[in-house]
């Protein structure tokens, strides 16, 4: 089983992780502009009405179908993390290095923060919206809310993805991926918002100036990420079974 490792800066600036970079720059861009797409467009159709359950379950498939691109068009570059706390979870089993992880998070930041800026002047100017809690849930409630269902989709990375013992389930990984994130969107959008994704959410703060509670979509998600990363490592995956950050 790998361990942790902070990693090298020669590696860390090699050609290939130059272009892994990019990837992630690319699909995180293209994954948010789909998704705050999407939240954008219903408030156009709906002139701004309040979230209807109609309205969650078309956010939720263009995020699904959004982040089953995304990951798909970056696994054979970067793997497609799309995630700080994806990136994160593998960080903490030793799949990626703490330093390439860095990168990683920086170039996903700025994908998605590129994204929101192109949304607010391709869309004539509407307001980005941001991810904050519901009617009468707390900030605890939201961050253990994050916390749960960032563990299932980091969990679902690893089983589907990053365990060598995955065989044919490997080729489905993107779809389970973006089924996952739908799914929990569904149930903690409400709630919480439902994001999964410090750079999801970083991205439309920043385009809108709105940082209130944005504290919760950075720290619920890398706990979350970070504890799938320990549990699956540690009672699923094996010495004889260590895989390189390159299988995802």
């Amino acid at each position: 089983m790998p361990g942790i490792a902070f990693g090298r800066f020669d590696d860390s600036f090699s050609l290939a992780s130059i272009k892994a970079y990019v990837a992630e720059f690319i699909s995180t861009m293209l994954f948010v502009f789909a998704g705050v797409g999407s939240a954008i467009a219903f408030n156009s159709v709906t002139s701004g009405a309040a979230l209807n359950p109609a309205g969650l379950v078309a956010i939720a498939i263009a995020h699904a179908f959004a982040l089953f691109v995304a990951v798909s068009v970056g696994a054979n570059i970067s793997g497609g993390h799309v995630n700080p706390a994806v990136t994160f979870g593998l960080a903490v089993g030793g799949h990626i290095t703490i330093l390439t992880g860095m990168f990683y998070s920086i170039a996903q930041l700025l994908g998605s923060i590129i994204a929101c800026f192109v949304l607010s002047i391709v869309t004539g100017g509407y307001e980005i919206p941001t991810h904050g809690l519901g009617a009468g849930v707390a900030a605890f409630q939201g961050l253990v809310m994050e916390v749960i269902i960032t563990f299932a989709l980091v969990y679902t990375v690893y089983a589907t993805a990053v365990d060598p013992r995955k065989g044919s389930v490997g080729t489905v990984a993107p779809i389970a991926i973006g089924f996952i994130v739908g799914a929990n969107i569904l149930a903690a959008g409400p709630f919480s918002g439902g994001s999964m994704n410090p750079a999801r959410s970083f991205g439309p703060a920043v385009a809108s100036g709105d940082y209130d509670g944005n504290w919760i979509y950075w720290i619920g998600p890398l706990i979350g990420g970070g504890l799938a990363g320990m549990v699956y490592n540690n009672v699923f995956m094996h010495d004889d079974h260590a895989s390189l950050s390159s299988d995802f």
